[in-house]
């Protein structure tokens, strides 16, 4: 039975997960008017939307295939811009464990970055809030976000159909990149790892297939988690 805690926990983060349709939406409407664009039929688009939820993952995996790059890189791709939600994942675990295992699989599926931010802030505020309330607290912060993905996607897809080819959208995506990117750099590690990826991309430019982009995605993590190790030794 659910309790009064529960159910209110739910709804706080329903609240709470609201205003991620303001990034949620346009985002979405972007990534389905690009992946017409490339050509992809509205099945396919809708599919990789509700498989990865994930926004710059996707619009990277969907540069690469507009390059006819292999599908190994084309998955690399998505995985190597995603993998910052292991880290989220290690950060959830000590708050999110002891729940069963079907539940922690739902909440990895929708792991985005807005929403842990928002779980892990209110974790902290209520160590005492029993599992059951705090996965209902994840699923509520989750929906709003989730669901403006999938609908503005469909959206967009749809509207991108009637859109003439000549009109050339191409350059949405390197748009949508530095909206998403330029609100995280916060820290001199995300300066440097910003900077190391400009320069490597650059120097490597002659590499097919833009695999470049993913060796200058290696080189910036590295140098951004160095910068970090070495402030922490200070």
């Amino acid at each position: 039975m659910t309790s009064s805690t529960d159910k209110t926990a739910f709804w706080r983060g329903f609240r709470d997960g609201m205003p991620f349709i303001l990034a949620a939406g346009p985002f979405g409407l972007v990534f389905g008017l690009v992946a017409t664009e490339a050509g992809m039929k509205l099945y396919e688009t809708m599919a990789m939307t509700i498989l990865v939820i994930g926004g710059a993952s996707q619009f990277a995996a969907l540069a690469q295939m507009q390059q006819q790059a292999p599908l190994v890189l084309v998955i690399a791709a998505g995985l190597l811009v995603n993998m910052r939600m292991a880290i989220y994942s290690a950060a959830l675990a000590p708050h999110l464990g002891p729940a069963p295992f079907w539940k922690r699989a739902f909440a990895a599926y929708m792991l985005v970055d807005n929403v842990y931010i928002t779980a892990i802030a209110d974790y902290t505020k209520r160590p005492d809030a029993p599992i059951s309330a705090r996965m209902r607290y994840f699923f509520g912060t989750a929906l709003p976000a989730c669901t403006a993905w999938y609908l503005s996607t469909l959206i967009g897809a749809m509207a991108g159909r009637a859109i003439p080819e000549s009109w050339q959208l191409d350059f949405i995506v390197p748009i949508a990149f530095i909206a998403l990117l330029a609100p995280m750099l916060r820290t001199l590690a995300h300066l440097t790892a910003v900077m190391t990826s400009v320069v490597v991309a650059l120097l490597l430019a002659w590499m097919p297939y833009n695999t470049e982009l993913l060796v200058a995605a290696l080189a910036a993590m590295a140098a951004g988690a160095e910068v970090e190790r070495r402030r922490g030794a200070q």
